[in-house]
């Protein structure tokens, strides 16, 4: 019988920016909106779609070996899985979620301990329960199912744990930050099963080497160009690179090719800087991974 893992896509906001994470890490998946399990060009695999609040309760039971899922929701769900590694998505947004806990501008509380006695909407209800039983501060802590905002607007309850990124939505509402209670980002979780068996482990390392060169090769670009020897030294000085540029003779010539690697806001300002110390042929090119 072939081997075979199974990997959970997060389906909702995170799934096309995963499905393009993949083809530039090698793998190209086919999604269908009549199907939950999308095809994927590698034998060895078998996907299937789940939100990320329950990709960790499948993990941890088994039904899938490995997926990718919000480190909020796997907290959340209080789940016994082996998380292998984290990924920020910077195509879906530069900023990691936020946690936060939040009243109305003339709320009188100015920390969590004065919410003793109070009730505290959210839709992370465990992980929010547990954060105030640890700390021993007795709340109410209810399900939102939505417009968790308009309830403390609304004196439905006294404060709200709420996901945010920059925060400004909570104060266009006329609403207060209080705390930080946690920074998530997408993660990569595997089953305790599924990991030491020691096939499925290394195809899981596989992928995660390969998912998070794709991410460290976003928006770096590489860069060739031809200068003569004597301008070498000054040419490094305005040449940034991952580590250090490469350098190579030019066949009979007094000239050198120069290769390097840098962020593509970068070659903008460079390349006039390279024209001017007698650079030529000067190339740029797009990155799949830097490993």
């Amino acid at each position: 019988m072939n081997k075979l893992l199974k990997f959970g896509i997060p389906k909702g906001s995170l799934e096309s920016a995963t499905v393009e994470l993949f083809r530039k890490a090698g793998w190209h998946i086919s999604l269908s909106s009549r199907s939950y399990f999308p095809s994927i060009d590698d034998e060895e695999m078998k996907c299937n779609l789940i939100r990320t609040q329950e990709m960790s309760k499948y993990v941890e039971k088994g039904t899938i070996d490995v997926g990718i899922a919000g480190r909020d929701w796997v907290m959340e769900n209080d789940s016994n899985v082996v998380t292998v590694c984290d990924l920020v998505y910077s195509k879906v947004s530069r900023r990691p979620a936020q946690w936060v806990l939040v009243v109305t501008q003339d709320s009188p509380v100015k920390c969590a301990e004065d919410l003793r006695g109070k009730t505290i909407s959210t839709e992370l209800v465990g992980f929010t329960k547990r954060y105030f039983a640890e700390r021993d501060i007795p709340v109410s802590v209810e399900f939102s199912w939505g417009a968790t905002e308009a309830k403390v607007v609304e004196g439905l309850c006294d404060a709200i744990v709420e996901v945010t990124e920059t925060g400004s939505t909570i104060r266009a509402n006329g609403l207060r930050i209080v705390e930080t209670l946690m920074t998530s980002n997408p993660v990569i979780i595997a089953n305790r099963e599924s990991w030491e068996d020691p096939w499925k482990r290394e195809k899981i390392q596989q992928i995660a080497t390969l998912l998070q060169s794709a991410l460290k090769a976003e928006n770096m670009v590489g860069i060739k160009l031809n200068a003569p020897k004597e301008k070498m030294e000054e040419i490094m000085k305005v040449l940034p690179s991952l580590n250090f540029p490469t350098v190579s003779n030019l066949y009979n010539t007094e000239w050198v090719s120069i290769e390097s690697i840098l962020h593509e806001k970068q070659v903008r300002e460079i390349i006039p800087e390279l024209l001017k110390l007698g650079a030529e042929g000067i190339i740029e090119y797009p990155l799949n991974k830097i490993i």
